[in-house]
């Protein structure tokens, strides 16, 4: 299929397809990524599973895999749903209930229980695999009525990083229509922004237990501590932040071009980051990496 070639399926044009399943008439910013054949292939993938069950983060990924699906397949065939944990951040489940009331898609959100997993909260490297094992478990009573298809964010740049979760999901019949149709994390952003969709920019997040060093156990104290951190940091105007601990230390990450902006306000920053439980701040010069504690496993 050539790029701009109008998308086919079963000898029907995508746009007729769109029209068929969807309840309305897709926006006009819609029709015209249609022309992207990476675009054309998600929306040919979601009306392939008909009924999906998304798992939203709130994060830019699974955001864009929502608004699309809402709109390829119609609000009855689509569900929102969010997981509750200590692990998720201050604000993030208001977050995520405001962009399915703002694009009127059915919305739950379930608490999961990983912290009653012995393998979780020993936080080994396998940690992901048994909170996406407990997502799964916990989702799957509320689409087991209407056969929905659970569908997560993941995309291509994923597969290159140490994700034990994604096995998890897809033993237990998840499926990642990004990965199936080419999405990189840059045309994610790229394709939300020309859809209007405010999450095109959002910064990058994850768990709270992504913070923490592989083989220091998890605990709801020690989330919550990370959580008041990083809540600090925002609030003196940092959007894309990390603090990873390390028992009384914190170190921060910060992208490179906010570094200024840190020397400015070391003074603030030590005290709010004190102020959340840490004895010594510490900046990363290094800068802001998304799976940084990866990098050392």
């Amino acid at each position: 299929m050539a790029l701009g070639d109008p998308v086919k399926t079963g000898g029907m044009r995508m746009n007729e397809l769109v029209m068929s399943q969807s309840d309305e008439r897709p926006p006009e910013s819609f029709y015209g990524l249609l022309t992207d054949r990476r675009f054309a292939a998600l929306v040919h993938r979601l009306t392939e599973l008909k009924t999906v069950a998304v798992a939203l983060s709130g994060g830019a990924d699974s955001a864009f895999l929502a608004y699309v699906a809402r709109i390829a397949l119609g609000r009855e065939s689509v569900h929102a749903i969010t997981a509750v944990s200590p692990s998720l951040g201050s604000g993030e489940l208001e977050h995520c209930r405001s962009l399915a009331e703002l694009w009127d898609i059915p919305f739950s959100s379930v608490e999961t229980r990983e912290m009653e997993n012995l393998g979780y909260v020993a936080n080994g490297e396998d940690r992901c695999y048994w909170c996406k094992s407990e997502l799964m478990s916990s989702v799957s009573p509320m689409i087991g009525t209407v056969k929905s298809t659970v569908v997560l964010g993941v995309n291509m740049d994923d597969l290159s990083e140490h994700r034990p979760g994604q096995k998890a999901a897809r033993d237990a019949g998840a499926v990642f229509p990004l990965v199936d149709s080419g999405y990189t994390k840059a045309l994610i952003r790229e394709h939300s922004r020309a859809l209007g969709l405010p999450t095109w920019d959002r910064p990058q997040s994850a768990c709270l237990a992504s913070r923490i060093p592989y083989g220091t156990r998890v605990s709801v104290a020690l989330l919550g501590k990370v959580d008041r951190a990083e809540v600090a940091l925002k609030r003196l105007g940092f959007r894309q932040v990390r603090v990873r601990h390390y028992d009384a230390m914190a170190r921060l990450e910060f992208l490179v071009e906010d570094f200024q902006a840190v020397l400015q306000q070391r003074r603030e920053i030590v005290a709010a980051v004190k102020s959340a439980g840490y004895r010594y701040v510490t900046v990363d010069l290094e800068g802001f990496r998304s799976g940084n504690l990866n990098q050392n496993r």
